[in-house]
Formats: C-alpha cells, structure tokens, sequence
C-alpha cells in the first residue's frame, strides 16, 4: 500500500526525503540508490523515472537546500535593517542555525562534492544565497577606501569559510565533541577579530 501511495502521490520527494535521512545517517557517500529507493518504499525502477542516478539524487537534495537557505539568508538580512552591522551579524547566526536545523541539506550542499556546473537549477540557487552574502558584506565595507576594501565575495568567502568550519568542529552533535564555547560566541568573536582587521569595528581596549 505504500508504495501505491508514492505512485499516486510525490515519489520525486519521498526519495529527496530518503536520502536526506541516508545523508545524515551515513554521510553522502554510504548508501547506494537501491538502498535510497528501499528506504522510500519502491523499487530501484521506480528512482529512474525521476533521476538519472544517485549523484542526481544527492543535487535535487542540496538544490532543495539551497533554496532553503537563501530564504533563511535574506530573511536574517532584512534588507540590510536594522543596520549593516547587525544585519550581517544576522546572516552569521543563520548559517549555524541552517546547519543545525537541516544536517541532510547542509552535507548535500557543501560536503558531497555535487558538481554545480552540472545541474543549472542547483547552480541558480546556490548563487541566490551567495548573493545575499556578498550584499551583506558589501553594504558593511561600503565606505572603506577602494583601496582597503576586499571585494565583496572575497570578504563573503572569508566568513562562509569561518562559519563552516565552526560549524564542522563545534556545531555538529557527537558523542565526546570537544565544545570549549559555544558555537555561536566562536563565529561572533571570529568576525569580530576579521571587521576589526578591516577596521570596520572600533579596536578592543
């Protein structure tokens, strides 16, 4: 009865949604797409009427991700309100809370080595997030000198990097994970460090 019901209802999404679980159970290369079709109840035929195989598969589920993520991105911005300061901040503080809320989306998205070049709707949605990022940090390092302003993908590359990996050494839950601060005061603190290099924040005394 199961599988009669994904027939007539989403199985495109009932298989998303069985490799987002595998994803996060296994990480993005220990299952096979028999075991993703098994885990949505159809046949190994069945995956095939929806995706050409599981590398498909694996960037339908970071394509999803994406969107997901751009929506939370340029909700934290608000526009650049209540100032560019607090609303760059704001893109900080989702990326964890992206993280943490969507594990499966997050390791299809950065940490399965998807090609984007290769499936144009994963590519235009991956940029609509990066381009919420890079107007966050264009608009808070618009009145340096062009001199000592990084460009702004630059400057949105250096904070993903910082916040991916807090995200990987202290944000992820596992059993015996060496969490000295909260993720959360390591991100702040880290930018903070990074706006004062750039002399966008007043120096500590």
């Amino acid at each position: 009865m199961a599988k009669q019901g994904y027939h007539h209802g989403n199985l495109r999404q009932a298989l998303v949604d069985a490799c987002l679980k595998l994803i996060e159970d296994r990480g993005p290369h220990g299952f096979t797409l028999s075991e993703a079709a098994k885990e949505a109840g159809v046949t190994p035929a069945a995956v095939y009427r929806h995706f050409q195989g599981r590398d498909d598969l694996i960037a339908e589920a970071a394509r999803q991700g994406f969107e997901i993520f751009a929506d939370l991105m340029e909700h934290a911005y608000n526009g650049g309100q209540p100032s560019a300061l607090a609303a760059f901040e704001a893109t900080g503080r989702a990326y964890l809370a992206f993280a943490r809320r969507f594990p499966g989306h997050y390791v299809a998205m950065f940490e399965s080595g998807v090609n984007l070049a290769g499936h144009p709707d994963l590519a235009r949605a991956a940029a609509r997030a990066r381009a919420t990022q890079e107007a966050a940090a264009a608009r808070l390092s618009e009145h340096l000198p062009p001199g000592r302003r990084p460009p702004s993908a630059m400057f949105a590359a250096h904070v993903q990097a910082m916040s991916h990996g807090v995200v990987e050494l202290f944000a992820r839950t596992r059993p015996g994970a060496n969490t000295p601060f909260a993720p959360e005061d390591l991100l702040e603190t880290g930018i903070g460090i990074y706006l004062r290099g750039l002399g966008l924040l007043p120096p500590d005394h």
